[in-house]
């Protein structure tokens, strides 16, 4: 059995992911397109260590955070991790918000051309010469779907989709729509969802729970590590703008606003791109509490 546990970030799915894995004896592949690197734990709300010891969890903390990463290869990894899962006679629970590596498990990506060198070095030079923002701006001109669905400015997936449309003239979201999904036989699709105003206050509360937690410490160990704003993984939401307040750019009242108001951004595309999806069964979380979630998810699956 296949399972995907998704919504916005801050709704709530990794407590009850745990619970929900115990119950039906899963292995968790985590569908985030961040907590897959190491050291970025409370940037990425990545479980806590008494998470990852109660169920199997995968794709957190294996890439070092100069690594290139995609949904493709979220996918191909995940595959691999399903097979070995199936022979150890465990159930798959797939849990995480990030659309593409989520869209990737129900509907493979289609033909994407292989990239072109002489297209992406001279994409890098204009990002020399003009800064990332001109390419973004062009991106958000040539393909304005995938620039929202975007955590940012993703340097390489901004590259990755400007490439892909030189070569062909069409847009790269073009190459994974999300029409004619078919859910295959013994998938299922949970979606966890709360009322706008109530998900960005817990969004507000989880951004300044993680400077209690030491958000800044974790980005300045990143930083005597040798690693910069433009790393792959620190470019994203929080740790761009914690960078900017260690190097004195920003204030930290600044920075916390600026990481809330993205986030809660952030959560509203994902939410625009999942409604779209006629297959989830939605649970809202404020009408139920995870007890009586857990109890719907177990009768849909018929557990």
């Amino acid at each position: 059995m296949r399972t995907s546990l998704i919504g916005p970030t801050a709704v709530g799915k990794t407590a009850l992911s745990i619970d929900l894995a115990q119950v039906i004896n899963t292995e968790i592949i985590s569908a985030d397109s961040r907590q897959c690197y190491k050291y970025l734990n409370i940037g990425t709300s990545t479980p806590a260590k008494d998470e990852l010891e109660k169920v199997p969890h995968h794709n957190i903390s294996i890439l070092e955070p100069d690594q290139e990463d995609s949904a493709v290869d979220f996918y191909e990894r995940s595959i691999r991790w399903e097979r070995q899962i199936e022979q150890r006679g465990k159930n798959i629970l797939y849990v995480g918000g990030s659309t593409l590596h989520v869209q990737s498990l129900i509907k493979p990506f289609d033909d994407v051309p292989e990239a072109n060198e002489e297209n992406i070095e001279h994409l890098q030079q204009r990002m020399v010469d003009e800064g990332i923002e001109s390419l973004y701006a062009q991106l958000e001109d040539v393909d304005p779907d995938y620039a929202a669905k975007m955590d940012g400015m993703n340097t390489q997936r901004i590259l990755r989709a400007l490439d892909v449309w030189m070569q062909t003239e069409k847009p790269f979201s073009s190459f994974h729509s999300d029409n004619g999904f078919e859910i295959s036989e013994n998938t299922y699709v949970f979606g966890l969802k709360r009322e706008r105003k109530k998900l960005y206050k817990r969004i507000n509360e989880r951004v300044d729970r993680m400077f209690e937690m030491g958000f800044l410490d974790e980005v300045k160990k990143l930083l005597d590590m040798g690693y910069t704003k433009e790393t792959r993984a620190l470019n994203s939401v929080g740790y761009r703008d914690a960078i900017d307040y260690l190097e004195g750019e920003k204030s930290l009242e600044e920075v916390k606003k600026d990481m809330k108001t993205q986030t809660r951004h952030y959560a509203k595309r994902q939410i625009t791109w999942f409604k779209r999806w006629d297959f989830v069964n939605w649970i809202d979380l404020d009408k139920h509490n995870y007890d009586e979630a857990l109890t719907i998810i177990l009768d849909e699956l018929n557990v």
